[in-house]
């Protein structure tokens, strides 16, 4: 097996640009950018996203979970000391044919859940999210809901 391909097609390892949506109206979606590492099942990598509540600045994240043929399913962490983010999110999504999309759910378990979607970064990453439509689609997402 190349290292560039995982028993389920393309690996997924790499850098991702993304976006998720809350389930509340007129709270904007936010954009992240998802390190992910695939060796074999395992899914391992790290989240950086803008803080959206209380002080500026980054927010980082650990995730860790797994990938089942097109279905993937991770947790993120967050490392920091805002409590705020304490709550690990679940995310479960299905990966396109080509592996170069990720579409699903997240969730903080008896809380809230939402949208998201990334899209394998190509060197441009807000470019590559405006050409797949990854903002407009969230949108429109989180005004179905």
């Amino acid at each position: 097996m190349s290292a560039d391909r995982s028993e389920h097609g393309r690996s997924l390892t790499g850098v991702w640009e993304g976006i998720y949506s809350y389930p509340l109206h007129g709270m904007p979606p936010v954009a992240f950018t998802a390190t992910l590492f695939e060796l074999g099942n395992a899914l391992s990598g790290s989240v950086s996203e803008p803080c959206t509540a209380g002080p500026s600045g980054t927010l980082d994240f650990s995730l860790s979970g797994d990938r089942s043929g097109n279905a993937l399913a991770f947790v993120k962490t967050y490392h920091g000391p805002n409590l705020r983010y304490r709550h690990p999110i679940h995310y479960e999504g299905i990966v396109n044919e080509d592996a170069t999309e990720v579409e699903g759910t997240w969730t903080i378990p008896g809380n809230w859940s939402g949208r998201f979607l990334m899209v394998r970064s190509g060197g441009q990453p807000s470019a590559a999210a405006e050409s797949t439509g990854v903002r407009r689609g969230l949108e429109t997402v989180g005004r179905e809901r």
